[in-house]
């Protein structure tokens, strides 16, 4: 896969080198060229000068082709806007933002923007966000056999209770994520656009329960 990351400070210039080292093709846009030091001489990806939300540059650094973009910059507006154009604009399909004002999380979640606070960010948080069905789980029990996981429900799970995405999956939905807040859902809970799911799943089942919440509940019912 190819992403584009905007922003090569140290969130930037890690996400982007973690991300080559899994194999994917990275693509780091920064105003200040000399922010890509930090990328160090080994990485091979796109160094690209310019502003992470205009057009032009963005197509420099391939979000035609681009399966997740990373808005990880020092600004907040800057961050946003560009998440936009590039969900927006350019289709994207995994796009994050990094947020600085844990105020604003709300507002960026009701535009369909899932979004990393910097006081809570690790770089997984935010491969996870990028690469949803590529993320090493949560957690995992010494056994190995149970772990917890953050899955992404089809759209059209949008309305359906918890309760049903449980007994159509065969899993237990631990948590929800919900603009930014964990809520513990209850039998009567009905799903919310932009709701993160983390559930608890045999580890041997994850490519199964994976494609059932890619299903939607019709679809899950045959």
């Amino acid at each position: 896969m190819h992403i584009v990351i905007m922003g090569c400070g140290r969130v930037g210039s890690t996400l982007a080198r973690t991300l080559e080292q899994q194999g994917h093709t990275v693509a780091v846009i920064d105003r200040d060229p000399t922010a890509f030091r930090r990328l160090g001489s080994s990485f091979g990806g796109r160094r690209v000068t310019g502003i992470g939300f205009d057009q032009d540059t963005l197509k420099e650094a391939g979000i035609e082709e681009a399966g997740a973009f990373a808005a990880v910059s020092s600004g907040d507006n800057s961050n946003i806007i560009a998440a936009r154009v590039a969900r927006e604009m350019f289709n994207v399909k995994n796009v994050a933002a990094r947020i600085y004002d844990p105020r604003r999380a709300e507002v960026y979640q009701r535009l369909g923007i899932p979004t990393v606070a910097t006081v809570r960010w690790t770089a997984d948080q935010m491969l996870r966000r990028l690469l949803p069905s590529g993320a090493e789980p949560l957690w995992r029990d010494p056994s190995g056999r149970v772990e917890l996981a953050e899955v992404h429900p089809s759209p059209s799970w949008i309305g359906h209770r918890v309760a049903e995405l449980q007994e159509e999956t065969g899993v237990r939905v631990a948590f929800i994520t919900r603009q930014g807040e964990a809520i513990l859902p209850t039998s009567k809970t009905v799903l919310q656009e932009g709701d993160l799911v983390h559930v608890m799943m045999r580890s041997d089942e994850v490519d199964q329960v994976e494609a059932t919440f890619a299903k939607g509940p019709e679809e899950a019912q045959r």
